[in-house]
């Protein structure tokens, strides 16, 4: 994924992990920066995927520590802390997030 970005991105510069999962695109923070991922030129392509991430049923989740933020084209839905056990749930409006929730993952299988 390196190779697409510039070096700004670079975990040493940048004070996050960029990584793919299998449902979208993850930021690892440094626990010493949590909030590094908010500041440009890191911001606006972080918002960029959010949008592209609706049209195309992919996250964009944010990780500091066991805290996830959800980042959506039209807001961030901080989700806390969440366990192993749990899973978050995004409730949809013609392609749009409109919510997120978090739920124990025996929920979703019953």
């Amino acid at each position: 994924m390196y190779d697409l970005l510039d070096a700004r991105w670079k975990p040493s510069k940048a004070k996050f992990l960029l990584t793919t999962s299998e449902d979208g695109i993850e930021l690892r923070c440094d626990p010493g920066f949590p909030d590094a991922w908010r500041k440009e030129p890191y911001y606006s392509e972080v918002r960029e995927w959010a949008v592209a991430g609706e049209r195309d049923a992919m996250t964009v989740v944010v990780i500091s520590g066991r805290r996830l933020i959800l980042v959506t084209g039209s807001r961030e839905f901080d989700l806390r802390m969440v366990g192993d056990d749990e899973r978050i749930v995004r409730e949809l409006d013609d392609g749009r997030v409109v919510n997120a929730r978090v739920v124990k993952a025996w929920e979703l299988d019953g």
